[in-house]
């Protein structure tokens, strides 16, 4: 379980030091989906054989509904990912760019919810089909698709709710002060519906 605690919070760590870096102070412009989707992947490969690579708590549950994580593992993944996060948010602000400036996320509540629904569903779907599903078992393009899902994502709707899709990535906002706590719900909610609901259309597919 150890290896697997620290698997988690390596990946998660530096999944949302480089959203913080590159997204919300801004270190890398435009440019910043491409950075976040780079590092989630190569952390997925990084991490996958130990802990499963999940670096979100809406996947961990997912994982977990669909059948394929014990649920021992689920608080002790979440709560990893979660103070991963919340480290990475105190690395960037008082580190790496310690006199940085953040926009405040200004959201849409409506198209906020759908567009973290909508892409956290997308990508929780996608890692249950290639990293989980017994066919697809072994292969090696599993981090790449599931890379390509957040750089689609933040593409899509970043301009619209920040495109987290993952509590870990939420957390990390707040502790960055991009977004206030009392507005996080927007996020969390539809992140942890979005993860459950592929789990039962993942299952459901297999019936």
């Amino acid at each position: 379980m150890q290896a697997k605690l620290i698997t988690e919070f390596i990946g998660t760590f530096f999944l949302t030091l480089t959203i913080c870096t590159a997204a919300a102070f801004g270190t890398a412009g435009s440019h910043a989906p491409f950075a976040i989707a780079s590092t989630l992947m190569v952390m997925i490969y990084a991490g996958g054989h130990v802990s499963g690579a999940h670096y979100n708590p809406a996947v961990t549950i997912s994982i977990y509904l669909r059948g394929a994580c014990d649920k021992s593992d689920v608080a002790p993944y979440i709560a990893s990912q979660v103070a991963a996060g919340v480290a990475a948010a105190l690395t960037a602000s008082n580190l790496l760019v310690p006199e940085g400036d953040v926009a405040p996320l200004v959201m849409d509540t409506g198209p906020a919810m759908a567009a973290e629904l909508l892409f956290t569903f997308a990508l929780a779907y996608v890692i249950l089909n290639v990293a989980t599903s017994e066919s697809t078992e072994g292969n090696g393009y599993y981090g790449a698709a599931i890379a390509f899902v957040v750089l689609a994502g933040a593409l899509t709707v970043g301009s619209i709710s920040g495109a987290s899709f993952n509590p870990a990535v939420t957390a990390s906002l707040v502790s960055a002060g991009v977004m206030e706590v009392a507005d996080s719900w927007v996020h969390l909610v539809p992140q942890l519906a979005g993860g459950a609901l592929a789990a039962l259309v993942f299952n459901a597919q297999r019936e």
